[in-house]
């Protein structure tokens, strides 16, 4: 009789759930952008080896059987007023906001998607260590809304591969956003900063007080 007390209890004891659920492996954060700026790990950046087609893109999305690939999945999600969407995923009609230049746009064509930290950057910036796979996560990231952003082609294409040392949008009331987005993206993915990159975001960040970064480490 004992013995088999002691059994159901051992049985009872083992079946009961911790109390508290272990924490998520990967848990947002929020912080005063001129805080956030001093996490950027400070390295000199390397374009050596560097190949764009080394960043797999556009794959075929977040939900695969949309039959959109990622270039339409954000310009979806992205979209003011939804567009109409065809067969293989062919997008007409909608109408886009590009922050960058307080652009309207009305035509899908009209517009690049810009990975906010651009890929030659990223490779400078640590992705030249990474697998193709991972290479691939960070050129179709839709975790985070920032990382990739639909905007007009002309100022998409006047950025180019710059870091906020030499280019920032033409509209300056943007500025602060746009590099709260740029920290948050390099913070997401582990990437480094250059000193003269630094030295523009502490510059800009001093003027965004009341500018906050929220990021989560990419998986």
């Amino acid at each position: 009789m004992r013995t088999t007390m002691l059994r159901g209890l051992t049985a009872a004891s083992l079946a009961v759930p911790p109390l508290t659920p272990p924490p998520p492996a990967h848990a947002a954060e929020t912080l005063p952008l001129t805080e956030a700026v001093s996490r950027l790990p400070v390295d000199a950046e390397s374009r050596d080896g560097y190949d764009r087609d080394a960043f797999r893109h556009w794959n075929s999305g977040d939900d695969p059987a949309d039959g959109c690939h990622t270039r339409n999945e954000v310009l979806i999600a992205e979209a003011v007023e939804p567009p109409t969407i065809g067969p293989r995923c062919r997008l007409s009609g909608g109408s886009w906001f590009s922050y960058y230049d307080q652009v309207e746009v009305t035509s899908a064509s009209g517009l690049d998607i810009d990975h906010m930290v651009p890929l030659a950057e990223a490779w400078d910036s640590g992705a030249s260590a990474w697998s193709a796979q991972q290479r691939e996560a960070y050129a179709n990231d839709q975790g985070a809304a920032a990382s990739l952003v639909a905007v007009t082609a002309r100022s998409n294409r006047s950025k180019a591969d710059q870091d906020p040392s030499t280019w920032l949008p033409p509209a300056g009331e943007v500025h602060c956003r746009y590099v709260a987005e740029w920290v948050g993206t390099k913070l997401r993915w582990n990437l480094s900063a250059d000193e003269a990159e630094v030295a523009a975001l502490t510059e800009t960040a001093a003027g965004c007080p009341d500018q906050s970064v929220t990021y989560e480490p990419a998986a």
